[in-house]
């Protein structure tokens, strides 16, 4: 294992919100040394797929991608992702790998025929106050790596929560089915081991990074260039060119490629407490969560 050896970092601020094209969705890449990340095609909005094409096609080499999404659901804290129904999966592949199968008529990447589906549904809670028997109350099932963000002063949400401003539900939901499209083409740590060349995707929780950039867990969203700047500035990097308003699906996507470049060479983050075989096999983890 070599993390050394990345020279490029990419940050992909993910939605998965309904429709084509989103305005949530923004790329942001960056090269070793102290230079500042650039967004890729910016100004464009981009598709789910789009993304994908992206990855499969003009991902530079030697690059660690980091997702801002979850690239899996809750499996150790219950026994399996979906208890009680027999086609619950044993892995986080195979996981990926139901959720296409159930949604290959969904377009654009989007999971609504998961959350649908009559046995999935159970598990959710969706709009309209419609919350599965099986969903277990409260803020949800969580992952051990979503706990352990707990444990750094973030606040995560439920991958099985598909309501409210904040969720990430149906954007892990339709990232999974990027990740199964990707058909290890891209290895995906740590449900890949870490390979001795070659690009590799990982999860990111962007408030770890902004947190790394002098930003408090309840105020992580940056509006502006100047703001911006600051943060770029503690993490060691150049700043962005521009004046005035920024989106912060921008900025956390440029914030979180400048916090990979440093991050990245940190042999800890790459060995976390929690990160056992089968966790690793099933749930995965964010990188950064320690």
């Amino acid at each position: 294992m070599n993390p050394d050896r990345f020279q490029h970092f990419a940050a992909i601020d993910w939605s998965g919100a309904a429709g084509e094209r989103h305005r949530g969705i923004a790329v942001a890449l960056c090269s070793t040394g102290g230079n500042a990340p650039e967004l890729v095609r910016p100004g464009h909005r981009w598709s789910r797929p789009e993304v994908l094409e992206w990855l499969l096609n003009e991902l530079p080499g030697e690059t660690l991608v980091g997702f801002d999404m979850g690239i899996s659901l809750a499996h150790a804290d219950a026994g399996g992702f979906f208890p009680g129904w027999a086609e619950s999966p044993d892995s986080a592949r195979e996981l990926w790998a139901m959720i296409d199968r159930i949604c290959a008529d969904d377009p654009h990447l989007s999971a609504s025929s998961l959350v649908n589906h009559p046995e999935a549904a159970r598990h959710f809670r969706r709009h309209g106050g419609r919350e599965g028997d099986l969903f277990g109350g409260g803020r949800g099932r969580f992952r051990v790596t979503e706990r352990a963000q707990e444990g750094m002063g973030c606040r995560p949400y439920s991958n099985f929560n598909l309501v409210g401003a904040a969720q990430v539900g149906k954007s892990s939901l339709t990232g999974m089915r990027l990740l199964h499209q990707l058909d290890t083409r891209l290895p995906v740590w740590p449900i890949d081991p870490l390979p001795e060349s070659g690009s590799v995707v990982v999860e990111i929780y962007t408030t770890i990074a902004a947190m790394a950039a002098g930003r408090r867990t309840g105020a992580s969203k940056i509006h502006d260039f100047a703001d911006l700047s600051i943060a770029l500035a503690t993490l060691g990097s150049a700043a962005v060119e521009g004046s005035g308003a920024i989106t912060d699906h921008a900025a956390d996507a440029l914030i979180t490629a400048a916090w990979l470049r440093n991050a990245a060479h940190d042999p800890t983050l790459w060995a976390p407490a929690g990160l056992t075989p089968e966790i690793a096999k099933t749930e995965g983890w964010t990188f950064g969560a320690a």
